[in-house]
């Protein structure tokens, strides 16, 4: 009885038609759409937009099979590519044809003025920043001279040459290591860091960068100096002006004293760069300049009475000698019988060296590498910039290196 109610269900809907031809009944997709406004097939968003809740994002194909529809699957796909006429932004995700398309000028033309030489590069550097150091602080000074302490306060000049020092480390740092001063290339020297001839490229370097400072201050304020002290340029008395560009001794100071002073002033200075720039201390390399600013502007709060803080013979010399040359006369160098001009030159030298070694032989020998210390901070601190590239290592040393690595995991 089974089998014959099978057969019997199977006979009749085999046999089932309907009484009316369904060709030309639409689909349930073209009612949806048939009220719709027509969309622009060259815009994918208008495509999307005209498209009813739920229907997919292709064309559909309709096929009639033995009185039914079929919806076959995609046949072709509305194309996302090509231009709006409603907006003249590219299309989404387009990309584009010529990688250099994207580039702005400063990229473009950066290629065709980089300079392959490391150490014309470094001397460059140091050139420009160190006359950014000298415009920057010296237009400080003029401030607070030429309108006699109204428009400025000694504070406000310790603050600034802190500021325009950050600022100037910040530029040169990934460059030259913006010495920007004889006595820390000096230091460095002794210390082995840079070489002779790295010496004396960039201790020139500094000097004629601290001459054009010294020229961009006179341009800036050259009717102010004028009208200050009324044409006559004058080295002392209550309308001087030399002291914008060079520094001067108090009159209660005497020769002795200076000597300490400048060589003092320096010590602070280098015992400080040393520290900040030490990699055991972890200071990150984007806040140095920050710190080595606040050192300066610390100097300046409590050890500019007797002198001025020149502690830097670039800072002094250079100005010095451009005064000399826009008519204040060799009294620059002449002053107090020539007993000082040469202080702030040789002093800050032998004070750079006494604080840098003062720091290593008291701090820095005593710090411990940090045993999660990367290897390629370690290796950093051997890097030989005037040959760019690493010490060669011998066979015995590279064993040795190993033996340490691996007492310093057993350790952690």
């Amino acid at each position: 009885m089974l089998s014959d109610t099978s057969s019997d269900s199977t006979d009749h809907s085999s046999s089932f038609k309907f009484p009316f031809d369904t060709s030309d009944v639409p689909s349930v997709h073209g009612l949806a759409v048939q009220d719709l406004p027509k969309p622009d097939i060259e815009n994918p968003f208008s495509v999307a937009l005209h498209s009813p809740p739920g229907s997919p994002p292709i064309a559909l194909g309709r096929k009639s099979v033995e009185n039914s529809i079929i919806a076959d699957m995609p046949v072709e796909i509305a194309p996302s590519q090509k231009s709006s006429n409603h907006t003249n932004r590219p299309p989404p995700f387009e990309k584009q044809q010529d990688g250099t398309e994207s580039m702005n000028l400063v990229e473009r033309v950066r290629s065709k003025f980089i300079i392959d030489n490391e150490l014309i590069r470094a001397f460059i550097a140091e050139i420009f920043c160190m006359g950014f150091l000298i415009f920057g602080g010296e237009c400080v000074n003029a401030q607070y001279v030429l309108s006699k302490g109204k428009n400025n306060e000694w504070i406000g000049i310790a603050l600034g040459w802190g500021l325009v020092l950050m600022l100037a480390v910040m530029m040169g740092s990934r460059i030259s290591g913006a010495h920007l001063n004889p006595a820390v290339s000096f230091f460095q020297l002794t210390q082995g860091k840079i070489n002779v001839v790295r010496f004396f490229v960039f201790v020139v370097a500094q000097n004629i960068g601290a001459f054009l400072g010294a020229f961009g201050v006179f341009c800036v304020y050259y009717d102010a100096i004028n009208a200050y002290e009324g044409g006559n340029r004058t080295v002392t008395g209550p309308t001087a002006t030399a002291s914008i560009f060079a520094t001067y001794p108090g009159p209660f100071l005497g020769t002795f004293n200076a000597v300490v002073d400048q060589i003092a002033g320096t010590i602070v200075l280098c015992i400080g760069v040393a520290a900040i720039s030490d990699r055991r201390n972890g200071i990150p390399s984007f806040l140095q300049p920050v710190w080595i600013g606040g050192l300066l502007s610390f100097i300046g709060m409590s050890m500019a009475l007797n002198a001025g803080y020149a502690i830097n013979p670039a800072r002094d010399f250079a100005p010095r000698l451009f005064t000399l040359f826009i008519g204040y006369g060799w009294d620059v160098f002449s002053f107090r019988n020539y007993t000082w001009f040469w202080i702030p030159i040789v002093c800050p030298m032998i004070g750079g060296v006494l604080g840098a070694w003062a720091y290593e032989i008291f701090i820095g020998f005593h710090i411990q590498d940090d045993p999660t210390e990367s290897a390629s901070d370690k290796l950093s601190d051997d890097f030989d910039l005037e040959r760019g590239q690493f010490p060669e290592i011998s066979e015995k040393k590279q064993l040795s290196d190993i033996a340490s690595i691996q007492q310093d995991f057993r350790n952690v």
